[in-house]
């Protein structure tokens, strides 16, 4: 089940296409503040557009999105003039980028050497690109007057009120001579935490949370009630400076500053808050490093950025380079690869699971999300491909959630090509052939058949596994000859091959062989809750299987709670309704049973070491000092492997998983802690230190 993605075609049926969607998108931007579009896939869509029209200029129109600056300022707010246009910045996307548009401020200023001498350095500054709302304050005699939005960059809205309620705003600059006016622009934006609060608080009252902080600090600058914007605390960075000719500075107060760097030092001394994060840098070189060194640590920091701005320092210099209809030709935003991105689908796979389930992918053009090159997705089950409407040849919307997985997060209708066709899971296995099903109140649709190949590919991967069996040296493509070749039918068929079979396969030697073979008997002595997670049962993950191992110390004895009195089984922490009916189903079919057997004839006890005082006491917990207690694990504790620590804590009665929420009791976090830190102090949950946690445990 394919469709081929379709050729670009005519650049001017494209630009046809284009030019409407990026309207609508600036449309719901900048005057509904109701945003249908990432920055990130702006960005690209914009930049394709600008690329066409660049390679045909007989394109261009004065009604294409190239052709201005932004949208119109929105309806219900009083409209008014900047005194000085706010305009955007231009994109770079790489360093390459970079040094071409450092060549060419180079050219405009009649710097750029002849010949094969080396281009001369200019000393930039280096800021971070805040990802908020830009804004401009107005003063007059020192004091605030007026603030307002970009809107289009000559006209914004007036929104003083609100901005009056942001304590970083200074209401009267700590001026002996104040200027006759003043023109500061800077970046209004809401911390993560503080985000993650609001969202919190929208969820609980039903209402739906804010896509991002950025949607979420326009949203509250547009707010008609002062007070809500001033309970949402919100924070400004300033970072352009606009003062008359004619003004001298009186007894203290700061020097008239000739450069940028210089500005932004004026700023902080006239109450300003400035990003500390700035730097002056000499050369091309130094800015480079810059950009390099934020593209991780801007992860650790409060609030959201989304790449960095270089800024010419000389303000002479500035004003000799100018500005373009759109922008200063003295500064450019550097970006980061895109945390979400457009890109045209290729096909839809159908890929089935270690569980038969069956999940369509995405595969599309290769895109860079997040440091990385992506062009697969699942979509999950078939309800999330009818939400989509995904058709062949779509535009579709891609993102890294959590900043690992790829996912499709919409499809672009507007860019549809004519005459696609529908995309839906098949009606049959893409591996047996047999019929596909979907039990009624289910998501997932699974193949039934276990004798399929890729159920039993995924059984056997997942049993050989370092968090169950770990089999070293059997890997998926050892497994798939194994499966293929028919030479194993069932995890039994692993532990009887020999050392001489295995050689003749491909890519295995003799000693390859017989190691496997040792490490596959050696696998037979792993503990009880190993083989347990091993098994695959739905819902039993790896710290399920612990705790229900330290209750149930055999398959027999938890086969009967399940059987019989699965009461015992939700009596353990951790353990739901769910898991016990999972647990239920799983024992009551044969097939498993039989299983069970054969692993016990290859020499598998499926049952925990005998215990001092006796075999374990059904569904009673052994207490400890952290009986009850959930933990996270988040960055790299001085002495302790984040593996140490979890068995630390298990021992001790503990439960570790992998997500913050407000059952979490504690989260331990080391150096580099990541968004788990964020989230827990924005939950208002405990954050230990390694020795924190050895006190704890010590009880």
């Amino acid at each position: 089940m394919t469709s081929a993605s379709p050729d670009a075609g005519d650049p001017r049926a494209r630009v046809a296409e284009l030019r409407p969607l990026l309207a609508r998108a600036a449309h719901a931007y900048y005057v509904l503040d109701a945003p249908v579009m990432e920055d990130a896939v702006y960005d690209r869509l914009y930049r394709e557009l600008a690329d066409l029209e660049a390679a045909h200029p007989e394109l261009i129109t004065l009604d294409s999105p190239t052709q201005r600056v932004g949208g119109t300022p929105a309806e219900g707010f009083t409209s008014v003039e900047h005194r000085i246009p706010l305009l955007s910045l231009d994109n770079a996307f790489s360093i390459e980028e970079l040094e071409a548009w450092y060549t060419r401020l180079l050219k405009v200023l009649d710097r750029l050497p002849e010949g094969e001498a080396p281009r001369p350095a200019l000393a930039m500054v280096g800021e971070l690109k805040i990802d908020g709302n830009a804004l401009a304050l107005s003063y007059r005699e020192g004091v605030l007057i007026r603030a307002a939005t970009r809107g289009d960059g000559e006209r914004g809205e007036e929104i003083t009120a609100n901005v009056r309620t942001i304590q970083s705003v200074p209401l009267r600059l700590p001026l002996a001579q104040p200027p006759a006016w003043l023109e500061v622009r800077g970046e209004a934006l809401i911390p993560d935490a503080t985000f993650a609060a609001i969202n919190a608080e929208r969820t609980e009252r039903g209402e739906p949370p804010f896509a991002n902080p950025r949607n979420a600090c326009a949203g509250t600058l547009r707010q008609l009630d002062p007070k809500v914007v001033a309970a949402r605390h919100l924070d400004f960075f300033a970072y352009t400076l606009h003062l008359p000719e004619d003004w001298q500075p009186g007894g203290g107060d700061p020097p008239r500053p000739g450069d940028q760097w210089g500005s932004l030092q004026w700023l902080r001394a006239a109450g300003f808050k400035v990003n500390p994060n700035a730097e002056l840098l000499g050369d091309l070189a130094a800015v480079e490093a810059f950009f390099g060194r934020w593209e991780e640590a801007r992860r650790q920091l409060p609030y959201a950025t989304d790449g960095v701005v270089m800024k010419l320092n000389d303000l002479r210099l500035q004003a000799d380079a100018g500005f373009t209809q759109k922008a200063p030709r003295w500064a450019i935003a550097l970006k980061y690869a895109a945390e979400e991105a457009p890109s045209r689908l290729l096909r839809l796979v159908a890929q089935v699971g270690r569980t038969g389930v069956v999940t369509p992918v995405a595969e599309f053009e290769p895109v860079p999300l997040a440091g990385t090159t992506v062009s697969r997705a699942t979509l999950h089950n078939a309800d999330r491909l009818a939400e989509l409407d995904l058709h062949s040849g779509d535009t579709i919307v891609v993102r890294k959630a959590g900043e690992i997985i790829p996912e499709v997060v919409r499809v672009l209708p507007e860019l549809r090509p004519a005459g696609a066709r529908p995309l839906e899971l098949p009606s049959r296995c893409p591996e047996c052939g047999s019929e596909l099903v979907r039990e009624s109140g289910e998501a997932a649709t699974r193949c039934v058949n276990s004798s399929c190949p890729a159920i039993l590919r995924g059984s056997l991967r997942h049993w050989v596994s370092k968090a169950a069996l770990d089999v070293d040296g059997l890997g998926s493509k050892l497994i798939e000859q194994l499966v293929d070749r028919g030479l194993v039918r069932a995890i039994t068929d692993l532990y009887r091959l020999d050392a001489a079979l295995l050689a003749s396969l491909e890519r295995m030697g003799e000693k390859s062989a017989a190691n496997l073979v040792a490490a596959l008997a050696a696998s037979k002595q792993q503990p009880w809750h190993r083989q347990l997670y091993g098994l695959g049962i739905h819902h039993v993950g790896e710290v399920n299987a612990k705790a229900l191992a330290r209750a149930f110390p055999s398959a027999d004895n938890l086969a009967a709670a399940a059987a019989e009195t699965p009461e015992r089984i939700t009596a353990v922490f951790g353990i739901g309704a769910e898991i016990a009916q999972s647990l239920q189903q799983w024992f009551h079919t044969p097939a498993n049973r039989d299983l069970l057997a054969a692993l016990a004839a290859q020499g598998f006890s499926l049952a925990a070491e005998p215990q001092p005082d006796g075999e374990g006491r059904g569904a009673e917990q052994p207490e400890g000092t952290l009986t009850g207690k959930t933990f996270v694990l988040t960055g790299t504790l001085p002495t302790l492997s984040r593996r140490e620590a979890q068995d630390l804590i298990e021992a001790a009665g503990g439960k570790v998983t992998g997500s913050v929420s407000k059952k979490t009791c504690y989260v331990v976090a080391g150096e580099e802690a990541g968004s788990k830190l964020s989230k827990a102090e924005s939950l208002g949950v405990a954050v230990l230190d390694e020795a924190g946690l050895r006190q704890l445990l010590s009880g």
